[in-house]
């Protein structure tokens, strides 16, 4: 992959990291899940496995997401609910 489309994928995440928050347990659970699976797909593409990357990327991040305090990270509501 060149770099231009990487510097592309990353900067979406970002931004999408940045959009997807939430105050209760279960908003942060489900935006981590998503972020951590998106992340884990691509870091699995990279390494020839997609899929197993999106599985564990996404448990790790809904696992992250859910232990997290709304005082510790606070980027306001989440899409879904705006």
């Amino acid at each position: 992959m060149t770099k231009t489309p990487m510097l592309l994928i990353l900067a979406t995440a970002g931004v999408l990291a940045l959009g997807a928050c939430g105050s209760s347990t279960g908003d942060r659970a489900l935006s981590g899940g998503a972020i951590g699976a998106g992340a884990g797909a691509l870091g699995g593409a990279l390494l020839g496995s997609p899929g197993t990357g999106a599985l564990l990327g996404g448990a790790v991040g809904a696992g992250v997401g859910a232990m997290t305090n709304q005082n510790d990270i606070d980027l306001g509501k989440p899409v879904w609910r705006r």
